[in-house]
């Protein structure tokens, strides 16, 4: 498969371009300024009760909300209309996220665990199929990829990964046994794994390396010539 070329340049804004004392993460303001600075935009999705594709991380809505409970038990309708701390946007939808960007930055669309996957990777796929721009699909849960490798192979795919120097050997047989499932086309993988042998070893194979989360000039430095592009947030990349 041809890769995206937004894949691999310019970096890619984590949740969009938020920061504590303006737009929220993975609010529509943060998505529009990450595009307005032409950078990509890496974003979450899970399911709404009624099974919309949602944007946003955490599975329960206490901390970007102040609202109890998961996510998953409101409906969309519910879930838009409520107002993301910091504002000014309440939580969108993958739909408005598309109908905003509208091509002007890859996109970076995490699949979120918890819940029906298939539901959430049949929903997520059915609005990207009508998305004209550039996007792939990325994941922790290998049955999510494996779902779009299965019913949408057209779909470029990425599998995040993370681990530590001291567990790269347990790491490296997990991301075999991942990679035989979810079948990806490149990797996401936490910033000391995307410095690493595996990392490494995968990437001379001619499989791309995403890194993240890079916070700062020094983690630049740090995987600097070791990934192909990288996610970043707090400081101007």
């Amino acid at each position: 498969m041809i890769l995206p070329e937004g894949l691999y340049a310019p970096a890619i804004a984590h949740r969009g371009l938020w920061s504590a004392d303006g737009a929220s993460e993975n609010s529509l303001a943060a998505i529009e300024r990450a595009c307005q600075a032409g950078y990509g935009v890496e974003f979450d999705v899970r399911l709404s009760s009624d099974g919309e594709a949602m944007v946003f991380h955490d599975d329960t809505l206490e901390r970007m909300t102040g609202l109890t409970g998961p996510m998953s038990a409101r409906s969309a309708g519910e879930l838009a209309s409520t107002p993301l701390r910091g504002g000014p946007d309440c939580i969108p939808s993958l739909g408005q996220v598309l109908d905003r960007v509208r091509g002007r930055a890859m996109l970076l669309v995490e699949l979120k665990p918890g819940g029906d996957l298939e539901a959430l990777a049949a929903r997520t796929a059915q609005l990207l199929g009508a998305y004209d721009g550039p996007f792939a699909v990325i994941s922790f849960e290998a049955e999510a990829l494996a779902w779009f490798a299965r019913r949408r192979p057209d779909v470029p795919r990425g599998l995040d990964a993370y681990w530590t120097r001291a567990g790269e050997a347990e790491a490296a047989e997990r991301l075999e046994r991942d990679c035989a499932l979810a079948e990806p086309h490149f990797l996401v993988l936490g910033l000391e794994a995307a410095a690493g042998p595996t990392a490494g070893a995968r990437r001379a194979q001619g499989q791309p390396v995403i890194a993240w989360t890079v916070r700062s000039a020094e983690d630049v430095d740090t995987v600097a010539g070791r990934c192909d592009n990288f996610i970043f947030e707090g400081f101007a990349a």
